[in-house]
């Protein structure tokens, strides 16, 4: 029940899916409206401090979803997808974790250059390396931006790619990803 199979995915596995999901396009949006903000929005200091916050717990969510990986390997690739489909679908998958690790890093450095550590709610902080180099947030701020707007546009691929697996091959790929058995 919690942990994969042969053939499905289990509890874990997919309440980590679409919970990272639904951060990471939650995150987008929150991130795609804050950068607006005049200064004498009442969202400026507090829309930052809860995508930072939000993005730290996401890092540990990924962390987690990593380590999860290696407990419980996911499913095998269904007899029916074809050998490019199981390489495309294994390269998208690295994308999406690539994308997402550098996502965080580069917003870490965007956010710890001045030397502040970031406040996680009021849980903890993750202190901050400092400057690491030259213009860091300025850097850091532009992979930031160009790698979320790949990693949503990977994102959605993902998803139209499930669901021409279950509308158009009619297979169980879909169904598998919200724990049902095939």
């Amino acid at each position: 029940m919690f942990k994969n199979s042969l053939t499905h995915y289990g509890l874990v596995s997919v309440l980590l899916h679409w919970l990272i999901a639904l951060v990471v396009f939650g995150l987008f949006a929150l991130g795609f409206w804050m950068v607006d903000l005049s200064y004498y929005s009442e969202w400026y200091k507090t829309a930052p401090y809860w995508h930072k916050s939000i993005g730290i717990l996401l890092a540990i969510a990924m962390i987690f979803r990593l380590c999860w990986r290696f407990i419980s390997p996911p499913p095998k690739a269904l007899a029916t997808h074809k050998s490019w489909e199981k390489q495309l679908s294994a390269m998208m998958q690295l994308c999406l974790y690539l994308g997402i690790t550098v996502l965080v890093l580069s917003g870490y450095l965007i956010s710890t250059e001045d030397g502040r550590a970031i406040a996680v709610f009021t849980w903890f902080e993750v202190p901050s390396l400092g400057a690491l180099f030259e213009n860091q947030a300025d850097i850091a701020g532009l992979v930031h931006e160009y790698v979320a707007y790949s990693l949503i546009f990977l994102a959605t691929l993902h998803g139209l790619a499930a669901v021409k697996h279950h509308f158009i091959d009619k297979d169980h790929t879909l169904k598998r990803m919200f724990g049902k058995k095939p």
